[in-house]
């Protein structure tokens, strides 16, 4: 305890002696070589690593990493950039465990410790609450947007080259159409999880409908799975720091430090405007429920770390379902819960869509009518459900929005400037948002208590 105390110590002195000298430089240039600067950022960063081997912490250790690699990618960004494999390599591994996971831990939950009508209750309680945040969340990222007008004035840039991902328009069959696996092989490789969850769902269903003769083998099976798989995480985990640092030194090194620019406004308005919501909504949501704050952030700090260095909800999916059993929750209404959330629970996201709408709406000079945003929220309503697995899902959706309200392309192009810092906010308040739904739906179905939660373990 001695050591993890003097080394934290040691790092926030040498941290705030070198934040003074960097301020005196930047006040008054050149009053130190750029070398000298830089030796004492990475003293900076070695007394933090220092720290990180005393705290024996993984959740430590990810935090570290990310002040790592956000040097190295800040100093050397042409190696930084080519770190981004260590990255995917780290997402690729989480991405086999999905699948996996998921199937295993909501056919153990529906066939082994539940019954039909509680599934039934779980999903109309689940797209309740759903809906009622996800608005709650666009309503104030029209707010905000509103209030800060980030997009007015903002000039019209050259013609870049950057590709925009294609966009298909779509209707309500298409929404429907997605929510149920044409082919669950296909659905698991394009890392689709509401057809997973769907056909996790009917097959647990399924089995329960079976004699206990032909069930039990193939829970034994499932719960095996399900164990092993969590095991699966944590040596993966191991791997975590590594692939977060890989992230932000590649975040860095290809944008720059620079890389806010004149969008800025934009990146603050998301920022305090998912602050708001948190602050507004999802506190005030955990009081109600007697959901102990703290110890809740403790838990979860793992996963939405790691959300927000590799912009990626589902990296955090298995970590943050442990962190929520550790909560109290059973695990049956977090395998049922937190995946469905993915598709229909995502906070930040929806927020920033509305957000970003109206941002390419001012920047054009085409400003909306209040009815007419107020179109654009309920349709975000909808077309935010559907395109759960999407790469850069988020930027398909507002071109889709553009689109339908007339709206040129190119202020969408200067979103794609910063959109991975500002998709580190957003998809770190989808986790939030997302565990904090398996702790309503646990304590909703009586099956949750939070006064009385097992003693914490080391993160």
């Amino acid at each position: 305890m001695m050591n993890i105390r003097k080394a934290g110590i040691t790092a926030l002195i040498v941290f705030t002696i070198v934040a003074i000298l960097h301020v005196i430089d930047y006040n008054f240039t050149g009053t130190f070589p750029a070398d000298l600067l830089m030796i004492t950022r990475w003293i900076t960063v070695a007394a933090f690593v220092w720290y990180a081997i005393a705290k024996k912490s993984l959740t430590t250790w990810i935090l570290v990493s990310m002040l790592v690699g956000g040097e190295l990618g800040h100093d050397w960004p042409a190696i930084a950039v080519n770190f981004q494999v260590l990255s995917k390599v780290f997402l690729q591994l989480i991405k086999t465990i999905i699948a996996p996971l998921l199937f295993a831990t909501l056919v153990v939950g529906i066939a082994g410790h539940s019954d039909i009508k509680q599934v039934g209750r779980m999903g109309w309680k689940s797209l309740v609450y759903f809906e009622i945040v996800t608005t709650i969340a666009l309503f104030i990222g029209l707010a905000a947007i509103n209030i800060s007008q980030a997009g007015v004035g903002v000039p019209q840039p050259p013609v870049g080259h950057e590709e925009l991902p294609a966009t298909k328009p779509q209707n309500w069959q298409d929404i429907i159409l997605h929510i149920f696996p044409e082919n669950i092989a296909k659905s698991i490789y394009h890392g689709e999880i509401l057809p997973i969850v769907v056909f996790s769902v009917i097959f647990g269903i399924a089995l329960l409908m079976v004699k206990d003769k032909m069930r039990q083998p193939m829970l034994d099976f499932c719960g095996s799975l399900s164990e092993t798989m969590f095991k699966f995480t944590n040596i993966v985990m191991y791997f975590a720091p590594v692939g977060v640092g890989a992230a932000i030194a590649y975040t860095v090194g290809h944008g720059g430090l620079d890389v806010l620019g004149n969008l800025f406004k934009l990146l603050i308005t998301l920022y305090a405007a998912l602050a708001v919501f948190v602050l507004v909504v999802f506190v005030p949501v955990a009081l109600i429920i007697g959901l102990p704050i703290r110890r809740f952030i403790k838990e979860i700090s793992e996963p939405v770390s790691i959300a927000f260095a590799t912009t990626s909800s589902e990296s955090a999916l298995p970590k943050a379902m442990e962190a929520m059993e550790r909560m109290g929750v059973p695990r049956k209404i977090i395998a049922f819960v937190m995946p469905t959330g993915y598709s229909f629970n995502l906070d930040g996201s929806t927020l920033y869509l509305a957000l970003a709408s109206v941002f390419v709406a001012q920047a054009a000079g085409t400003p909306l009518t209040w009815p007419q945003q107020i179109l654009m929220v309920f349709t975000l309503m909808l077309t935010s459900k559907g395109v759960a697995g999407v790469p850069r899902a988020t930027l398909v959706i507002i071109l889709g929005t553009v689109a339908s309200f007339h709206l040129p392309v190119w202020p969408v192009f200067l979103i794609l400037g910063i959109d991975e810092l500002m998709d580190m906010a957003r998809t770190s308040v989808n986790v939030i948002g997302n565990c904090l739904a398996t702790a309503v739906i646990g304590k909703w179905e009586g099956e949750v208590d939070f006064k009385n939660l097992s003693p914490e373990t080391k993160a």
